[in-house]
């Protein structure tokens, strides 16, 4: 499974940016997608997570402002983030699970400015 994310970028607090998580491969098996983060000087966090087709489980910490999707028919993952914050400057990695096994996307960087 290969993971391409985009979408990060500059955004003003209070702003929005949409992230996209593209996968490729042996999609067909991947039981979970996620949206980690990780600040400079911090360790990984979990942002939102999809197991199966359930619904999205999210941080406390962006509860209410950020909504992860799943296109089964585009093999893609969103994380739509509302109302930013500077907190919520990173760089964001799109994660899947198959059978066990972690994949990891590239990682896309999301600048919030006060």
């Amino acid at each position: 499974v290969q993971l391409q994310a985009s979408g990060g970028g500059l955004a003003q607090a209070g702003g929005s940016l949409r992230l996209s998580c593209a996968a490729s491969g042996s999609i067909s098996r991947i039981y979970a997608m996620g949206w980690y983060r990780q600040a400079p000087g911090k360790q990984r966090e979990l942002v939102a997570v999809i197991i199966s087709s359930l619904s999205a489980n999210y941080a406390d910490s962006v509860k209410g402002r950020f909504t992860m999707s799943r296109d089964i028919a585009k093999n893609t993952a969103y994380l739509q983030m509302n109302s930013l914050k500077p907190e919520d400057t990173a760089v964001y990695y799109c994660q899947a699970s198959v059978r066990g096994t972690t994949y990891w996307g590239q990682g896309t960087l999301v600048t919030v400015s006060s």
